[in-house]
């Protein structure tokens, strides 16, 4: 008994705070009659360069905005949201919000092609490890160990002269280069090889 008596409060509980939550999500989203507020909603704004972009549907945003058929017709015809949303569409270029939000929408599609090649059996050995290496990368695998780097470290010394005369040499005269080693002729060799395949 006790049971039911729990689940019924809470049952209760979850109503009473989705009434509170469905009150926030109405107070956050403009009346849609309300033109004022929508000429200077940033995230309404946002969203019709999204639609003229082609990253939303028109039945998105009507139903992200609650708009009528009426409300939409209206917003086509007012000139200074007209305005307002070529100024935001300007600000997302400028910005890279647009190329942004582009690249993700295609960049999906990535996997499956990189699936393609890794599994094509007939595909160069170099493209299939590449697509895996590839996928593997979009898949996040989280923090790699990262291999040692060979490094050596050059110093020229142009201050022996200074020296052989018994003066102070100048720090300026010792240069020190760091540097990594060119890959070897073998290794060049190698690639070239795999790339003739």
């Amino acid at each position: 008994m006790d049971d039911q008596n729990e689940i019924l409060r809470l049952r209760k509980e979850i109503e009473r705070l989705r009434g509170l939550l469905d009150q926030r999500t109405a107070a956050l989203i403009p009346a849609p009659t309300d033109a004022e507020s929508l000429h200077t909603n940033f995230e309404f704004l946002n969203d019709c360069c999204r639609y003229s972009e082609n990253l939303l549907s028109q039945e998105d945003i009507r139903k992200k905005w609650k708009l009528t058929d009426e409300d939409w017709e209206r917003a086509g015809s007012d000139d200074v949201l007209a305005r307002a949303i070529e100024e935001t569409k300007t600000q997302r270029v400028r910005s890279g919000a647009s190329k942004r939000e582009r690249a993700q929408q295609h960049i999906v599609k990535a996997p499956d092609i990189l699936e393609k090649i890794m599994s094509d059996d007939s595909a160069n050995a170099r493209h299939r490890v590449d697509s895996i290496k590839a996928l593997d990368a979009l898949a996040d695998p989280g923090p790699q160990p990262v291999l040692p780097v060979e490094k050596f470290i050059i110093t020229i010394d142009l201050s022996a002269d200074t020296k052989a005369k018994g003066l102070e040499s100048n720090p300026a005269d010792v240069l020190t280069i760091d540097a990594t080693p060119l890959k070897t002729p073998a290794a060049i060799a190698d690639e070239t090889e795999d790339w003739k395949r």
